[in-house]
């Protein structure tokens, strides 16, 4: 009876996957290595730390692009997906990255994080949202042509979209696939891709996956999503990262204690994750030791039945609804707050190179605090 329901599973997911499949399985790097240097994909100093106060990008571009049709969503897959269930033995996770940017601001971008991942062939989801990707459109591309990452959507402006009307709700959803589709079009038509026919088939036309901001939705937000062929993406473990209290060894620990074959685990790339990048040398290679492989949340799709919520939350259901109640938390955490605490307090400690984790601990140390804002 399990069997079949897999395979009803994957007769409905066959479409969507045709259409959804991820960046990663173009399998090789010669799209970016032929458009971009070694160099340009490193960190710039700075790029990390969110700006507020810029407007740059606060009015959204007409749209030169027109939308590709897309199925809705069928009723098996409705809903808030918070995980996979998955055939026995096999353990994959994924992990995933927020990239989001309100108006008024020009968010950050750590690229130590996606020096991690690629340094060591780690698969993962970004959630990135429109205007971010229109303020760091290089970056973007640089990431679209990643065989190691695929690009969802997390809403144009970071707006809680159940406080929208219908109109403003489905800008918030679409403004993030006009950017994608005119980004993959602009690098169509390069020369360096010229350079490497057939390339960009492994970039998907569109995006798929969509999570909701503040991970707040409700039945009108969740079946505008749907019907717009999207399937709502939430997670099961969250890293915690937006708290400046939140360590690295703390979260490699709220990863590992809580982590299942299945997993979707969110953090943030968009320099709003606090030592986001100096867990990651400690989770990562604990997680492979644990027997773990990290792959995108399509590929989780082909390989799994997704566990669905009515509703969107963090931890438990409701725990987003203060989102409904703040315009945005804006306050900002003192220099102090950040704390670097060494792998002592990691339980495994044993199976982490201690030189290196202190090593990337201590990346941040002395550059500017950033504003704490959204949790998600």
């Amino acid at each position: 009876m399990r069997q079949s329901g897999f395979l009803l599973h994957w007769a409905l997911t066959a479409v969507f996957c045709a259409a959804a499949s991820s960046s990663s399985s173009a399998g090789d790097r010669a799209l970016q290595a032929a458009c971009f240097a070694p160099d340009k994909l490193r960190p710039i100093s700075g790029e990390k730390y969110p700006v507020k106060g810029d407007h740059d990008f606060d009015r959204q571009p007409a749209a030169d692009v027109q939308l590709l049709p897309f199925p809705a969503i069928p009723a098996a897959q409705r809903g808030s997906i918070r995980r996979f269930e998955l055939p026995k033995g096999e353990k994959l996770i994924a992990l995933t990255f927020d990239l989001c940017e309100q108006r008024g601001e020009v968010a950050g971008y750590d690229g130590d994080i996606f020096d991690y991942l690629r340094r060591e062939g780690v698969k993962a989801t970004l959630f990135a949202g429109g205007k971010w990707m229109r303020s760091h459109a290089a970056r973007t591309e640089q990431l679209m042509t990643d065989p190691l990452f695929e690009i969802a959507n997390h809403s144009e402006t970071h707006r809680n979209i159940r406080l929208l009307g219908s109109a403003d709700a489905v800008n918030e959803i679409s403004g993030p696939q006009f950017t994608y589709e005119h980004e993959r079009r602009r690098v169509s038509s390069t020369q360096c891709a010229a350079r490497v026919p057939g390339a960009l088939s492994g970039v998907p036309f569109r995006i798929s996956l969509f999570r909701f901001p503040f991970g707040a939705c409700n039945p009108a937000a969740m079946t505008a999503v749907n019907d717009a062929g999207l399937l709502a993406i939430q997670w099961d473990i969250s890293a915690g990262d937006p708290d400046p209290h939140q360590t690295a060894p703390m979260i490699a620990n709220a990863i590992v204690q809580r982590v299942k074959p299945g997993s979707i685990i969110v953090a943030h790339g968009n320099g709003r994750g606090w030592n986001t990048a100096a867990a990651l040398p400690l989770v990562i290679p604990k997680l492979r030791a644990m027997g773990y492989s990290f792959v995108t949340v399509s590929e989780l799709l082909t390989r799994g039945k997704p566990v669905i919520a009515e509703s969107c939350y963090d931890t438990h259901p409701g725990d987003t609804d203060r989102y409904d109640f703040l315009a945005g938390l804006h306050g900002k955490a003192k220099p102090g707050d950040v704390k670097q605490a060494g792998v002592e307090s990691l339980p495994w400690a044993a199976t982490t190179s201690r030189a290196q984790s202190h090593a990337h601990a201590s990346e941040n140390s002395g550059h500017k605090s950033p504003t704490l804002s959204w949790p998600f």
